[in-house]
């Protein structure tokens, strides 16, 4: 078996694993946006905006409601589906574009450019930010809120693989040629009042 034989069936295997979890539950997420999220895009200018690992459509669907004109991709169907579903229900759908797609290979149309690039507990091996970061249309951002690698040892939740977490430094790195707004660790209380320790990055492309 190639390599590229192997990482395909990587990737469907992680499909699987995620179409499964959206299936079994009537809810993975929180209905509403990550505290972090709103905190951070809840005072932007509403514009075009791009949804990275979207999953269920909770930051789309919030980011519909605010204004924004957005884009949702994620390779789980069965949470996009639920999404989609939710935004007709609530009348967002002109605003909505849902795409199933494997977002460590999916790229924009050529020329595309987004006024917010969200890439919002999207913890996988290759490095989705650095290509997110060349889509970001002039005096637009980029930002990105996960889970820190310090999560592991001092937080709670989250992967428990170091290689897929990141460090405020790694993100600075993988946010070259943009102008670093904020990059640091932010701390997150859980339902069962635990902290959390996430990393949040905003970035923005000069005009």
């Amino acid at each position: 078996m190639t390599s590229e034989q192997t990482d395909d069936r990587h990737t469907e295997d992680r499909r699987r694993i995620w179409n499964e979890r959206y299936g079994a539950a009537e809810r993975v997420w929180s209905s509403g946006p990550n505290e972090h999220v709103a905190e951070i895009v809840g005072s932007m200018a509403p514009g075009t905006a791009l949804d990275l690992g979207a999953g269920e459509g909770r930051h789309a669907i919030w980011l519909a409601e605010s204004g924004w004109t957005a884009t949702a991709v994620d390779f789980a169907e069965i949470g996009l589906d639920r999404g989609r579903h939710e935004a007709e229900q609530r009348g967002l759908g002109d605003r909505l574009t849902w795409v199933t797609a494997d977002v460590t290979t999916w790229a924009p149309a050529e020329g595309t450019e987004y006024d917010l690039v969200l890439v919002a507990y999207l913890h996988l091996p290759e490095d989705v930010f650095g290509r997110a970061a060349t889509w970001v249309a002039p005096g637009g951002h980029l930002v990105v809120v996960g889970h820190a690698l310090r999560n592991l040892t001092e937080g709670v939740g989250g992967p428990q693989d170091p290689a897929i977490l990141n460090t405020p430094d790694q993100l600075r790195e993988k946010a070259r040629g943009l102008q670093i707004l904020r990059c640091e660790e932010v701390e997150r209380t859980t339902t069962d009042g635990a902290t959390a320790i996430d990393v949040a990055l905003v970035a923005r492309r000069p005009t």
